[in-house]
Order: C-alpha cells, then structure tokens, then sequence
C-alpha cells in the first residue's frame, strides 16, 4: 500500500477530527512568546529546555514533520524564520493561517520527510521534529536527509518512541509482549487489523528499534549532546511503569 498517501489522509482526518496535535497556538501563546515567554516541547509533556536552542533570532528553523499550527508559530513568533515541511496540506493550512493572521515569518512545504529534495545542502540552522518518524517505514532516510539540509555544526531536536510501547498489549490489566522488534503496522499486524485501521483512518505506525533511531542518527555524522525521557502515553497502561519517550538534542559535525 502507499503509506505515504495513507497518513496523509489520516492526518488530514485528524485535523477534521480535533486530534490534540492539529490544534494551533492561541493569539496569547503568540504574544507571550514574542515578549520572551514561551515553550514548546518534542515529546507529549515535557517542554524542551531553552538552553537547548541557540539565539532564535533570524535562524533559519525547519520544522519537520510539525504541522498543526503549534511549535512553528512559536518559534517565528521568537524570531526565526520557519520553514514547516508535513505531509498532511490540513495540517500545513494550521501553520499558514497562524502565520497570516499574526504576521509570522513561516513557509509551508508539503512533502516526504524521507526526502527532501526540495532544499539545498546546508539550507537550516536548526531543525525542530516532534514524534513522528513512527509514520514513516525508513528512520534511516530521515537522518540522512536531516543530516544533507542543515549546515555544519546545526542542530537536530528530534522526539523517539521507545518501540516497546509497539511491542506490549495490554490484556485486561496484565501486559503481554505481542510483536517482534522492529514494529509495523503493515506487517506485524493480521490483515483484519490493517483492514481495520485503513477503515478508521488511522495513521499508519513504525516502532523503530534503537539501532535505527539513535545508532542512524550517529552514522549520518550527528553527536548527542544531551537528551531526556518524558511519559504520555495513557492508552496502554505502560506509562505508569516506564516513560515511552525520549527528546533528543544532536549536533551536526
């Protein structure tokens, strides 16, 4: 199946829908942030330290896979000027029309984060990709591309999912593991489950190993200079016993 095609829609139906990630930053949030007083974050709770981003002003920021009207706002609204590169055109229409309405610096490009042809070598400073490379089949072709558009020594801030929160079912209150590593809806799952997830227009999910996440990102020349775990993930029950996300900040050689 096209997947590509497939999370788009699923996306687009998510903004229809109200999902929690397709709602945009309030007029307030805009001008607290244009006074110094902001946050955003990469995971579901936890806010991404300040001290992780360099001096925003005129920074040329590419936010990866982040549409929805939420962290790109912010950051032009600091000062820099946002490049938002999604796959779903409704959740880029959040974006635009923050960015119309308050006067922002923002561009919107719909595409593939697994290519991103459309940008020169060396075109960010900063690149800024909340959870989402679980939409994607290949987290490799991700960095690779992350790594060929930011300029040397740019930073990468990206959210993981640990793929155990892929692996785990919970039956009835005990927790059994399920699938094999690596995760995917495509092929881990039975075709009725697929059938049904196609039905629901539900996006379509990746649990990438370690290896593939962070061992990837250090084989396209990034070094992690800092990270932490954060919870938010209620469905399953896991959350209470061990936090299922993990911010990284990275460094481009």
């Amino acid at each position: 199946m096209d997947i590509l095609k497939h999370n788009e829609t699923a996306w687009d139906n998510y903004v229809t829908k109200g999902n929690r990630w397709t709602l945009p930053v309030s007029e307030k949030e805009i001008e607290d942030a244009r006074s110094g007083k902001w946050s955003i974050v990469l995971t579901p709770l936890k806010p991404v330290p300040h001290d992780w981003f360099p001096k925003l002003k005129n920074m040329k920021v590419l936010g990866l896979a982040s549409g929805g009207g939420q962290q790109g706002p912010i950051l032009a609204a600091v000062g820099a000027e946002v490049t938002i590169f999604d796959n779903s055109q409704k959740q880029l229409n959040q974006d635009q029309t923050i960015s119309d309405r308050y006067g922002l610096n923002i561009k919107t490009i719909k595409g593939d984060m697994r290519n991103m042809s459309v940008f020169p070598d060396g075109s960010f400073d900063l690149i800024f990709n909340p959870c989402s490379v679980v939409f994607v089949d290949d987290v490799k072709a991700v960095w690779k591309e992350c790594s060929r558009v930011l300029k040397p020594g740019g930073i990468l801030m990206t959210g993981l999912v640990n793929p155990v929160l892929f692996q785990m079912i919970n039956h009835n209150g005990e927790f059994k593991l399920e699938y094999k590593q690596p995760y995917s809806d495509l092929h881990s799952t039975t075709p009725n489950q697929r059938e049904k997830l196609m039905q629901e227009k539900e996006a379509m999910e990746f649990g990438h190993s370690f290896t593939g996440q962070l061992g990837g990102m250090l084989q396209e020349g990034f070094v992690i200079t800092d990270l932490y775990e954060d919870h938010g993930s209620h469905e399953k029950g896991l959350d209470e016993f061990l936090p299922l996300f993990m911010a990284i900040r990275a460094k481009k050689l």
